[in-house]
C-alpha cells in the first residue's frame, strides 16, 4: 500500500467514524502504530485533521476530503459511472462539467471516446469550472474547452464565486454533468460547500439535461448546501450497489436511473 493510499484510507476512516484510534487503524491497515502516527502528523500539518492523544478527530465542522485523496475511493465504480455518463453525450454537444473525481473521469472518457477523435476538428464543447479538468482537455484539439472565472478552491480545484456565475449565466448547455456529495429522493442533490453548490445550480439552470454522477455511497444522504431538487434532475448514473429501495424512490421522483 502506497503512502498516498494509506493516508486516503485514514481520511476515509475519519469521515466514517469522526475519530481515528492509532492502534485500531494500524491493525486495519496492516502497518505499525508508528507509521500511522507519522501519517496523522502529516495530515494534521495539511490541516486535514486534528491530532488527539492516541488518535485524531476532524479538523472542523464540515468534512470534505481534498480531491487528491478522494481519487482512490471507489475508483472502479467511478470509472464505470464515467464511461456510462460520457456515452450519453452525442457528438457536437455542449457539455458542462463541475469538479470532482467522478466528473474528472467523465472528462477523460469524453476526451478519448473514439467517435469524437476527429483530429483538429472540434467535435465537442466542454464548459467547466474545474482547473484540473481544463488542464487535461486543453491539449485535445477536438475539444473546445471553456473555463469559467472565479476563485480557486484548493480542496476541489474548482473555480467558485460571482465571476464563475456570471460566465455561466451567458451560455447554454445541452448537458450539465454534476458531481455531488449526496443525493436524496426527497431533497435532491447537495454538496458540503455552499459556493460549489451555487456553481452547480447555475450550471444546471443553463442545461437542457441535468445528469448526476454519484456512486452508491452518496445515495440516501443529505449534505449542507442544496444543488437542485429531484424535479430538476433528469438522469442519475450510479453503480449496481445502489440500494433497490433508493433506486425505486428516485425513479418515482421522475429521475432516469442508470445502474452500471
Amino acid at each position: 500500500m502506497t503512502t498516498h493510499t494509506r493516508r486516503a484510507r485514514l481520511l476515509d476512516m475519519l469521515g466514517d467514524r469522526h475519530r481515528i484510534d492509532v492502534t485500531e487503524a494500524a491493525e486495519q491497515l496492516g502497518v505499525s502504530a508508528a507509521t500511522v502516527r507519522r501519517d496523522l502528523r502529516e495530515l494534521a500539518h495539511q490541516q486535514l485533521l486534528t491530532r488527539t492523544h492516541g488518535g485524531a478527530v476532524p479538523a472542523g465542522v464540515s468534512y470534505d476530503l481534498p480531491l487528491r485523496y478522494k481519487s482512490s475511493r471507489r475508483a472502479d465504480e467511478k470509472v464505470r459511472i464515467a464511461r456510462a455518463a460520457a456515452a450519453l453525450v452525442p457528438a457536437g454537444a455542449v457539455v458542462g462539467l463541475t469538479g470532482g473525481t467522478t466528473t474528472s473521469e467523465v472528462a477523460r472518457e469524453l476526451a478519448t471516446r473514439p467517435d469524437l477523435l476527429t483530429g483538429h476538428e472540434v467535435s465537442l464543447t466542454l464548459v467547466t469550472n474545474a482547473i484540473n479538468i481544463a488542464s487535461e482537455l486543453a491539449v485535445r484539439p477536438h475539444v473546445k474547452t471553456v473555463v469559467t472565472g472565479g476563485i480557486a478552491r484548493p480542496a476541489s480545484y474548482e473555480l467558485v464565486g460571482p465571476l464563475a456565475s456570471l460566465v455561466l449565466e451567458t451560455i447554454s448547455l445541452d448537458y450539465a454533468i454534476l458531481g455531488v456529495n449526496a443525493l436524496d429522493p426527497r431533497t435532491g442533490a447537495s454538496t458540503v460547500e455552499e459556493t460549489e453548490a451555487g456553481i452547480n445550480q447555475a450550471m444546471a439552470r443553463r442545461a437542457h439535461t441535468v445528469v448526476i454522477v454519484a456512486d452508491s455511497s452518496k445515495l440516501g444522504r443529505r449534505a449542507f448546501a442544496t444543488v437542485c431538487p429531484p424535479s430538476e434532475i433528469d438522469v442519475l448514473v450510479t453503480d449496481t450497489d445502489a440500494p433497490a429501495h433508493l433506486v425505486a424512490a428516485l425513479r418515482a421522483a421522475g429521475i432516469e436511473v442508470h445502474l452500471v
